[in-house]
């Protein structure tokens, strides 16, 4: 019997803090990658498994709705679901709960890419034909189509280092997010009031690229782009 949701119960430890002792923003992309990968495990379809069909995950886009962020110390219920598939990708949910109230949820759109032909897999191959898929859905609208709205301002570079790559060679997607947040300082990121961060990842990164991160205004608030040395787009994250 396979489990249509995943849920555990953790305490929010201090290294997954920020300076005001909460769960920070970049930890929380880490947290949802890590909750998906554990259901994956158990769903048979994990890392392991996949990579016996010649077959590797990919995150394609994550939304993150901040209402409240828990403290350190506190507990907090984390659980996540597959949606049904669409053709070549599917969404995952996730929701954060802390005594039966929900402070966070968010999804992210993945896809399978075959290692050998590099053609991604249809989604609805994925998944054990046993497995009964949720219709829940805790982000109904669709991910945005993220627009620049005015005049681009570099604010910063930075350089992929060894801490960020992952077992898949490449950049991995929490560290694009960790990487935009350690640009700012503590004022600013005090002076932001955002409820969402929606990241769309472009293009694979690896060790010893150098981004360019720009930002702009967009229709539902800032937009941050990074940039290869080449012009191609690596990452958008819209605040909102």
């Amino acid at each position: 019997m396979y489990p249509s949701s995943y849920e555990r119960e953790m305490k929010i430890l201090p290294s997954v803090c920020d300076w005001a002792g909460r769960l920070s923003v970049w930890d929380t992309f880490a947290l949802f990658m890590d909750m998906a990968t554990e259901h994956a495990d158990a769903l048979g379809i994990g890392l392991k498994d996949l990579a016996k069909r010649d077959l590797f995950w990919l995150t394609v886009k994550t939304k993150v709705h901040f209402l409240k962020r828990p403290k350190m110390g506190e507990l907090v219920t984390v659980s996540t679901w597959p949606e049904p598939p669409q053709l070549l990708r599917c969404n995952r949910d996730y929701s954060v709960s802390r005594n039966g109230e929900t402070i966070l949820t968010g999804k992210t759109e993945w896809a399978v890419m075959n290692m050998k032909t590099g053609k991604l897999q249809k989604a609805e191959e994925i998944y054990p034909p046993e497995l009964v898929l949720l219709d829940r859905r805790v982000m109904p609208e669709p991910f945005a189509r993220l627009r620049c709205a005015g005049e681009e301002e570099t604010f910063g570079t930075y350089t992929v280092r060894s801490t960020d790559i992952d077992i898949g060679g490449h950049m991995n997607n929490a560290a694009y997010v960790r990487a935009f947040a350690g640009l700012l300082d503590t004022a600013q990121w005090k002076s932001m009031l955002f409820s969402d961060l929606e990241v769309h990842f472009r293009t694979q990164c690896f060790e010893g690229d150098t981004l360019t991160f720009r930002r702009s205004a967009s229709e539902n608030g800032c937009l941050v782009q990074a940039y290869l040395p080449d012009g191609r787009t690596a990452v958008q994250i819209q605040i909102s």
